[in-house]
């Protein structure tokens, strides 16, 4: 006799989720491997999602809602999956950034989650979570959805300019990362600085922070360490670090003059070389 696993929907929103596959399913008179023939994978992934031991992708929910005629339930659902596979201690955080509607940070140690590419992201990640890493890359892809919604936030990145040097990942990750950055360039809602090595002593040296501004809520400024975060509303805090991350703008290179240092570190330390027998490679 097959042991079924009772879900608490209300435990998780991956729970949540998984009782609701599991009901939509059965109500449709589908086994999990006739649903996973329609949507394009094994009956066995169905069943891990139904249990919470595999956390489901956007396309994926997208197909379910498709195939059982959802009326979109997985697909709003997704979000909040999504987001619940953050650290505890960094969702409030994303909670407030999805809603702010002008994002300043300041990046010294990796580029900011926003604009990282998944490599960068798995090769970071995986660091730490190797074993849940899949998770992690897709909910940080999931928050960069905010820069393609119909009103995105303004965002202005300073980069410290030894990310760009410091490897993640291999050279080919790297490399994309770095192309990835020159995408913005154009962009009208994104904005890249790099703070130069030649700036010297500046007021980021104590370390990353970001400032959230939002339409009707006060700013918000948010720090983190190891394995937690910082955020407020003081206004003392929120003004000394405004004036801070203004001084950071001003000292670090222009957009141009940015995306200009970061094409040359591409192709200067990421680029194609010649291998031991002459050929070019990656």
């Amino acid at each position: 006799m097959v042991n079924i696993r009772v879900l608490d929907p209300s435990a998780s929103p991956l729970d949540f989720y998984g009782s609701e596959l599991r009901r939509l399913r059965e109500e449709a008179g589908l086994k999990q491997g006739e649903l996973g023939r329609m949507v394009f994978c094994t009956g066995s992934l169905i069943g891990q999602i139904e249990t919470t031991k595999k956390v489901p992708t956007r396309d994926l929910s997208e197909r379910l809602d498709a195939a059982l005629k959802t009326g979109g339930t997985f697909t709003r659902l997704i979000g909040l999956v999504l987001r619940s596979q953050l650290p505890h201690w960094f969702q409030p955080y994303a909670e407030m950034e999805a809603r702010a509607t002008y994002i300043s940070t300041y990046q010294a140690q990796a580029v900011y989650g926003l604009l990282q590419t998944e490599a960068y992201a798995r090769a970071l990640l995986a660091v730490d979570c190797p074993e849940g890493v899949d998770e992690m890359v897709a909910a940080r892809m999931e928050r960069q959805r905010i820069l393609t919604k119909e009103h995105p936030p303004v965002v202005w990145v300073v980069l410290d300019e030894a990310l760009l040097h410091r490897q993640v990942g291999d050279r080919e990750v790297m490399r994309g990362q770095l192309a990835h950055l020159l995408s913005f360039a154009d962009h009208q809602w994104v904005n890249v600085q790099v703070l130069p090595f030649s700036a010297g002593q500046h007021t980021g040296m104590m370390g990353s922070f970001n400032l959230l501004r939002f339409e009707d809520d006060p700013d918000i400024f948010y720090a983190e360490r190891y394995d937690s975060g910082h955020m407020t509303a003081n206004p003392q805090v929120i003004r000394e670090r405004s004036v801070g991350y203004a001084r950071l703008q001003a000292t670090a290179f222009s957009p141009e003059e940015s995306a200009a240092l970061i094409a040359r570190v591409m192709e200067e330390r990421y680029g194609h070389q010649p291998g031991p027998d002459g050929r070019r490679v990656a």
